[in-house]
């Protein structure tokens, strides 16, 4: 069932019993899988039928079976909004206002609550609980069954309930031609902020001494400047 306001572009394909409600605007390409439910309105009791609404998804996307995605709120932008090239796995729920990047892999029941902020490059394992407004940063993984109630730093593999961080992604690093002597300055980075006893400012004035020009340490340092929530320790 394709709603009014629904928006969507050439070549995606839609199976059977999906509802897809609008405001939405799909991009092309895509592949949504039967039993989804796209484009419904928010789970937020504050939310009103008649308020400004919508969810925007770019191009090349696969959502499998059972996926839900609700459109955003009013009090949160408006807008939940889902980038290019994700692959989102059966059971997932992507709550109001949530925005996902690129080249993500949300792994079966993945589930986000709203105002959640995946950024590019990271990976959810099965039955990952994200709680709302908190931050996963560019190449960060959370391990199977994983409850992150804080900001998770670009590049940290989180594991557990309630989630810590473990290591670095080392293995999605290389899978994406990352550099070995940047790797090994961002296994430095995790230990200056995880294994050496320091506060977190502390940690965080080292890290810029260390950052240089370094694309990924830069990225890592602004990600915690930038947390209102506070990061996994």
């Amino acid at each position: 069932i394709i709603g009014a306001g629904v928006e969507m572009g050439a070549g995606t394909w839609v199976g059977s019993h999906v509802v897809i409600k609008g405001p939405s605007r799909i991009g092309t390409n895509n592949k949504i899988y039967h039993f989804c439910s796209i484009g419904e309105d928010p789970q937020d009791k504050k939310f009103e039928s008649s308020a400004n609404s919508t969810l925007i998804i770019g191009d090349n996307n696969t959502i499998r079976e059972y996926c839900s995605i609700n459109r955003g709120t009013p009090h949160g932008g408006g807008v939940t909004s889902i980038g290019t090239d994700n692959w989102i796995m059966a059971y997932c729920h992507i709550a109001h206002d949530c925005h996902i990047g690129n080249h993500t892999v949300f792994a079966n029941n993945t589930t986000l609550a709203g105002h959640v902020d995946i950024h590019d490059f990271v990976i959810l394992g099965g039955f990952t609980g994200v709680h709302q407004f908190c931050r996963m940063g560019i190449g960060s993984f959370s391990a199977i069954a994983a409850i992150i109630v804080k900001d998770v730093p670009p590049f940290i593999l989180a594991e557990g309930n309630t989630a810590r961080a473990r290591t670095i992604n080392r293995e999605g690093l290389k899978r994406r031609g990352v550099d070995k002597e940047v790797i090994a300055t961002l296994k430095r980075a995790y230990k200056t902020l995880y294994r050496q006893g320091l506060t977190l400012q502390e940690a965080l004035t080292r890290l810029k001494e260390d950052a240089g020009e370094i694309p990924e340490m830069v990225q890592l340092v602004n990600f915690i400047q930038e947390s209102k929530r506070g990061i996994i320790r």
